[in-house]
């Protein structure tokens, strides 16, 4: 691709400012990358644990270790990672169902969840439709402060409003699409103590983009739930498919009923050759979320230097992958993933539009030229087009490509005058 020397030389300044960052994060990687190591040494992984079994799947050695190293990476007393969950939005529902019953109360304590969770929840969609609303679940919610954290006061009010009813304190420690800040492990143990001074209530967290940009997940700090897709961070780029659970022993088996029936839980589930990928998923995943973090810093730095808004700031430590640059515009916004689309290793050569996809509110823009569909791992950008018209950038499976699609997608502002 031909730069413009206005572009390289922005691309150099960042790099330089950027040093001290880059190697924070390296060692991040290299810390959990060590864990991860220990875990599989521990459980004694070998080639024969990648077999493949049919079926009903009885007995899968691979299956049953790399939910235990799962559990372990996750300082967790359970995990579950199955390749049948299609996303994170599934995952999500299979923990959530588990959890909740008819008369209970969900509260989501970070402010409304993210845009597919709502039919899920009942706040929109077609009554009938088997929502958690159908089954008589209630859903209330706190925001966060301007400031970004919990509003301690008002989870307070509610927990004593709804009392033993609350079964679930949830929280979304990405940013969504919503313009806030991601709430870091330490903030989501702060909220969990809190909470369980209160109540019995399951404390669920919506790891989406967050797992290993840190050195402990919210786990480590007491949640009951942790739940991410493998197409994210923690497939490191080689998973297909799939999404995960981890959490306390009990909060597991409730979910793992929801995955397949009760009384038979996590016993079954044939992998149908899937295991490699997933092993091999996780052992990449602290590296290649390194690089995801690495290309999110480049790119606050780039857009800032332009004149945009952007959250995190260049030089802020980031919770989660996910750069956002706030356009203005919906010509803007187009114009941002048009260059991202073109700085892709697959289908460079495709025009992205904005489109109603399903599980959305709004017309939805996506540039996603990724080896595998939908993967947030692979630098993407895309966004709602309502305003203020924001970006949501994640991933890079590598830094070097990555920088290709940032530079390619300022470049594409500017000769579009957007910039």
């Amino acid at each position: 691709m031909d730069f413009s020397q206005q572009i390289l030389t922005l691309a150099e300044q960042a790099e330089v400012a950027l040093a001290p960052h880059f190697a924070r994060i390296e060692q991040i990687a290299f810390n959990n990358t060590q864990k991860i190591m220990d875990a599989f040494r521990e459980h004694r992984v070998g080639m024969t644990m990648f077999d493949s079994t049919s079926g009903y799947g009885y007995d899968d050695r691979g299956r049953d270790t790399l939910d235990a190293i799962w559990a372990d990476v996750m300082d967790a007393e359970a995990a579950f990672v199955r390749h049948q969950i299609v996303n994170g939005t599934q995952a999500l529902t299979i923990g959530l169902f588990g959890l909740l019953r008819p008369g209970d109360v969900m509260l989501s304590v970070a402010g409304k969840p993210y845009d597919t969770l709502e039919d899920v929840i009942g706040i929109t969609g077609k009554v009938g439709d088997g929502s958690l609303a159908d089954f008589g679940v209630k859903y209330d919610q706190v925001e966060l402060t301007e400031s970004g954290e919990f509003d301690y006061d008002g989870i307070a009010d509610k927990l004593q409003t709804y009392g033993d009813s609350v079964k679930v304190v949830f929280v979304q420690r990405s940013k969504g699409y919503l313009n806030r800040k991601t709430l870091s492990c330490a903030q989501i143990g702060e909220l969990v103590s809190f909470v369980k001074q209160r109540c019995h209530a399951f404390v669920v967290v919506d790891n989406c983009y967050g797992e290993f940009t840190e050195e402990k997940e919210p786990t480590a700090y007491g949640a009951d739930m942790i739940i991410g897709s493998l197409i994210k961070n923690p497939g490191g780029g080689m998973a297909e498919t799939g999404g995960y659970i981890a959490g306390t022993a009990r909060a597991v088996e409730l979910a793992s009923y929801r995955l397949t029936s009760p009384g038979v839980g996590c016993e079954v589930g044939a992998t149908m050759g899937q295991n490699k990928s997933l092993y091999k998923g996780l052992f990449y995943a602290p590296h290649t979320v390194a690089q995801a973090l690495k290309t999110a810093h480049l790119a606050a730095y780039v857009f800032e230097a332009l004149g945009f808004a952007v959250e995190p700031r260049w030089d802020e430590q980031r919770y989660d992958i996910i750069q956002t640059v706030i356009t203005g515009s919906p010509e803007g916004l187009c114009a941002l993933c048009r260059g991202i689309q073109a700085g892709s290793p697959v289908d460079a050569y495709v025009t992205p539009e904005p489109w109603a996809m399903p599980g959305y509110n709004d017309p939805v823009i996506m540039a996603a030229g990724a080896f595998v569909q939908g993967s947030s791992i692979e630098l993407s950008a895309d966004g709602p087009l309502r305003p203020p018209y924001t970006a949501y950038f994640q991933g890079g499976l590598t830094y070097e490509s990555g920088k290709i699609g940032i530079l390619s997608a300022a470049q594409s502002m500017l000769k579009e005058g957007k910039a």
